[in-house]
């Protein structure tokens, strides 16, 4: 059959997406765009926030005009089961625990190594057992669930044998992986079995928890085959905000934290995320977490602007900000955006970076992405996507980077 894949949201259905693919692929399916007018089109739905809601909708009503069939599943699907079959016949809703068994007969997904991207995303842990005031997650994910050390392993292998030379370790809580397995491992246990057990040039780490970062994990992110860059949620600058979202940790633990890490990997790549506009959040405490930003080295720093999640505590929160204020803030924080991460490119001008190529432009140059997460042109002859191509950086375009690439040794 045709069968097209559309996915939302984060990097954990995106790789959950990616293992759908390779099993059809396996099968015999055709994997084709909507626009194909396919058999069947998969919806992978996010709900993280309203506009996710609204996007999946939208996909779905647009996935109903193209295709015969359509299937949903993610977050959005495992809450508005209901909703979404009202929406037409020939939709059917499938749970997230069921996704990977789509259209396979029963039989759980063993297909490790198809990949789309040339940096593929590794899924080592599932669900969340935080109870951040604003969060639906846990309600659409569950309980945090780990991958078993010897399948991640097995995975990274196929992935290397495959001709991959990175990995990145996805997860919706990875400083959580471990704890729930027979044989108790931490994150740290299981980047240093990743570093022993493969060849894996390069493994990313996708997102840590304040609380979690400890000398163990400082250590083992010094490796030079681990990336450097760490993405930190900070979510707000204010202590009493913090307290509000239920993030339990203090500004002031935060900066320590950031302090620790620029010591250890000078030059790192310090990436965050910020709530804009929770409730109760005044001008002055807008103001903190501006000057955080600012003050802080980040490399760059995705803005979200508060939405009401149904059955959140935050939700019921008085002081709710008004959509115009939240709008007003992103607006304001995308300006200093902008100017961290060329701060942090012009940095750049000068050094070898080693680029994993992902993909072309229509004039044959290489797009690729660095370990301290720089997207880089890279000059002179085209290089085969996945390839791994030292450079050194002669100058930035816009938001790229351009590199010259180095003679091998």
């Amino acid at each position: 059959m045709k069968i097209s894949v559309l996915t939302l949201g984060c990097k954990v259905n995106q790789s959950e997406s990616t293992v759908i693919e390779g099993n059809l692929a396996e099968n015999g399916h055709c994997l084709v765009s909507l626009s194909e007018y396919p058999d069947i089109c998969i919806i992978n739905t996010c709900t993280v926030t309203a506009k996710s809601d609204y996007q999946s909708r939208q996909l779905i009503r647009r996935a109903l005009r193209n295709s015969q069939q359509v299937i949903v599943t993610g977050c959005y699907a495992e809450l508005n089961r209901e909703k979404i079959l009202s929406m037409g016949e020939t939709i059917q809703v499938i749970e997230n625990q069921y996704k990977l068994n789509i259209l396979s007969n029963g039989t759980k997904s063993t297909t490790f190594n198809y990949s789309t991207r040339a940096r593929p995303y590794v899924k080592i842990q599932d669900g969340c057992n935080s109870a951040c005031s604003y969060c639906i997650v846990p309600q659409a994910r569950g309980k945090s669930r780990s991958v078993p050390v010897l399948d991640v392993i097995e995975t990274i292998h196929n992935f290397e044998n495959a001709g991959f030379h990175e990995v990145v370790l996805t997860g919706i809580h990875i400083g959580l992986y471990g704890y729930d397995l027979r044989y108790k491992v931490n994150l740290s246990d299981l980047l240093e079995t990743i570093l022993m057990k493969t060849k894996i040039k390069r493994v990313r780490v996708s997102s840590l928890e304040m609380n979690e970062i400890n000398d163990k994990l400082l250590e083992i992110i010094f490796e030079p085959r681990i990336c450097r860059h760490v993405h930190l949620p900070l979510q707000s600058g204010d202590d009493r905000i913090l307290k509000l979202m239920n993030r339990n940790y203090t500004v002031s633990k935060y900066m320590d934290t950031v302090d620790q890490i620029i010591k250890r990997v000078p030059g790192i790549a310090l990436g965050t995320d910020v709530v804009v506009g929770f409730p109760g959040e005044s001008r002055r405490e807008f103001y903190n977490t501006r000057k955080m930003l600012e003050d802080l080295p980040f490399s760059y720093f995705h803005i979200f602007p508060y939405s009401i999640r149904p059955n959140t505590r935050a939700s019921q929160m008085p002081d709710q900000v008004a959509p115009d204020i939240r709008k007003e803030r992103c607006s304001e924080l995308e300006r200093l955006k902008i100017a961290k991460k060329t701060t942090y490119s012009e940095m750049q001008i000068g050094r070898r970076l080693d680029i994993i190529i992902e993909e072309h432009d229509k004039q044959n140059a290489s797009l690729g992405t660095s370990s301290n997460y720089l997207r880089v042109w890279v000059m002179g002859n085209r290089h085969p996507v996945r390839s791994l191509v030292p450079v050194v950086i002669a100058g930035r375009e816009n938001t790229l980077l351009t590199g010259k690439p180095l003679q091998h040794n």
